[in-house]
């Protein structure tokens, strides 16, 4: 952000972009791991793999809750917020996708969120480490199979 842009927001397109690509991965993983649940209990094969795709649909879906509040929040929700969280003069945002953030600039320097829950990007942080390490075991599990 520059000092010209003080009142700098998430890009548009970007953040439709991001949205719909959210809502639909989101259903595709949903779908991909209840067939996999079912799948894996039909034959009694193990759920990891399944569960790697939920992990990955809810850490995927926590990151669209958090887009589809930047979505919601127009140009004068936003300045409310952040009126309300920095309680005092507004001097600019501060937005960022990684990690999702609308931060709002008070007259000290002092920057504060306003719009994105404070539980999203831990959430969204530990579903992505606990889907990267099922993954992990998958690919380990596959390879440990084929190897034996």
């Amino acid at each position: 952000m520059s000092g010209d842009q003080p009142y700098a927001e998430h890009e548009g397109a970007v953040l439709l972009l991001l949205l719909l690509a959210g809502l639909v991965a989101v259903v595709w993983l949903t779908v991909r791991a209840v067939t996999g649940l079912v799948r894996a209990r039909r034959n009694g094969t193990t759920l990891l793999g399944p569960a790697a795709v939920l992990a990955w649909d809810a850490a995927v879906g926590m990151y669209t809750w958090g887009l589809l509040h930047l979505f919601f929040f127009d140009d004068h929700a936003q300045a409310e917020a952040c009126a309300k969280a920095v309680e005092g003069r507004v001097t600019g945002y501060e937005p960022t996708f990684v990690p999702l953030h609308f931060g709002c600039r008070a007259g000290d320097g002092r920057v504060t969120e306003a719009v994105v829950p404070s539980y999203l990007n831990p959430a969204t942080l530990l579903l992505g480490i606990c889907a990267l390490v099922l993954t992990w075991l998958v690919i380990a599990h596959h390879k440990k199979g084929t190897h034996t």
